[in-house]
This record gives C-alpha cells, sequence and structure tokens, in this order.
C-alpha cells in the first residue's frame, strides 16, 4: 500500500484505488488530504487530529463515507448518524477492503488537572500503525511515530523507537515545531537509523511511500 504523509498527524493510505484517511485535524490544511477517501479514522478528540466541520462536509460530499474512532469523538458527531463507528482496544474490522485493528484506550499524559481523553491507535493490514497521541507498545513493521509533543520528550522518542525496534518509522505530530526543532528532530531520527539498522526519518508533508 501507498503512504502519504501531510501536515502534522495526518496520513492516507491508499490500496486498490481505495484510501483510508487518519487524523486529517485543523492543522492538516491540504484540501487534497480529504479527496476520494472511502474511510476516516480519527484516533483522539484533539483540535489538531480531529476537526468536526470538516468530517461532516467529507460526508455531505459522500454519504457513503464511513468513520471510524473512540467514543469520545463520536460523542461529537452524533449528527452524522450510522456514519459513524464507535471501536475499542482489541477491535478488528474491515474498511475498503484494509483490515483494521485497535490499540491503546487512553491519551499519552499531558495535564495535572486534566484526566487523559481516549485515545484509539489504528494498525493497517498488520503493517502500519498510527498511535495517536500515545506511546503504546506493539511489534509492528512500520510506526507512524510522534515526532514531537507536549507531553513527549526527546528521551521517550528514543525510547520508543527502542522498545518497537520498527523496521520502518516515520515521523508525523510534527507540526508545532519550527525549522530548528526540524533540524534536531531529523539528526535524533537518522542517529537512531543508523543504531537500529531501520529506514527510520521524517516525510516531508506530501511524500509517499510504498509499504
Amino acid at each position: 500500500m501507498r503512504l502519504t504523509k501531510f501536515s502534522h498527524a495526518c496520513v492516507r493510505l491508499e490500496k486498490n484505488s481505495k484510501n483510508i484517511v487518519i487524523d486529517p485535524g485543523a492543522m492538516t490544511p491540504e484540501p487534497d488530504a480529504m479527496q476520494n477517501i472511502d474511510t476516516i479514522l480519527i484516533t483522539h478528540e484533539h483540535f489538531d487530529h480531529f476537526e468536526p466541520v470538516r468530517l461532516a462536509a467529507a460526508v455531505r460530499d459522500n454519504p457513503a463515507l464511513d468513520i471510524y474512532t473512540c467514543a469520545g469523538v463520536a460523542g461529537h458527531l452524533q449528527e452524522l448518524g450510522d456514519r459513524v463507528h464507535v471501536v475499542k482496544n482489541g477491535d478488528t474490522f474491515s474498511a475498503c477492503g484494509f483490515k483494521v485493528s485497535v490499540v491503546g484506550e487512553k491519551h499519552h499524559f499531558s495535564h495535572p488537572d486534566a484526566p487523559p481523553v481516549d485515545n484509539v491507535g489504528f494498525v493497517i493490514d498488520d503493517e502500519v500503525f498510527h498511535p495517536g497521541d500515545a506511546l503504546t507498545i506493539l511489534d509492528i513493521a512500520t510506526l507512524l511515530v510522534p515526532g514531537q509533543a507536549p507531553w513527549m520528550t526527546m528521551p521517550d522518542l528514543i525510547s520508543y523507537l527502542r522498545t518497537i525496534r520498527p523496521k520502518r518509522a516515520y515521523a508525523i505530530h510534527d507540526g508545532l515545531i519550527n525549522e530548528w526543532g526540524v533540524m534536531v528532530l531529523e539528526s535524533v531520527l537518522t542517529a537512531e537509523a543508523e543504531r537500529l539498522g531501520a529506514d527510520i526519518r521524517r516525510l516531508k508533508p506530501g511524500d509517499s511511500i510504498e509499504v
């Protein structure tokens, strides 16, 4: 399948002319992220991953569109009716020809005054894992690894990569960092690629790769 990275945490996966888009939030402005899509997956309700007005517009354009997400997000999308499917940790389902497995339950701890919101990660065709805003441990070949976040340190990133030891890891969740931060992130990813003997790097928005 073909993986395309868009701004911040959004990716599109294409296989046999079918498309899944994950987390097209407010920090993903590219209109082509939402073109010709069959299924949308949303990991959690934070604005950088979830933009309800955009999802409603997508369903109006394509009434057959399916959205799979956690209960926390679904509560904001009741007007979309049966186009929204609530999934939880351990669920497996088929979406437009892809096998999707659900992993994880809660967002990574991020604030002492607020309990973590629901967060579900998605494994696509037993190959690609998008964890949302969590550092969920599992055996996976291709990891979409958060590159920077207010809830994560660089040692967290390095430890996550070294624990999972994926064959491939591509940074997502990088929309909050400036050009200097990108340089730091890319240098860390390069070092870990060499250490682990894996393809670990940052894809720029618009880059595509076969996985």
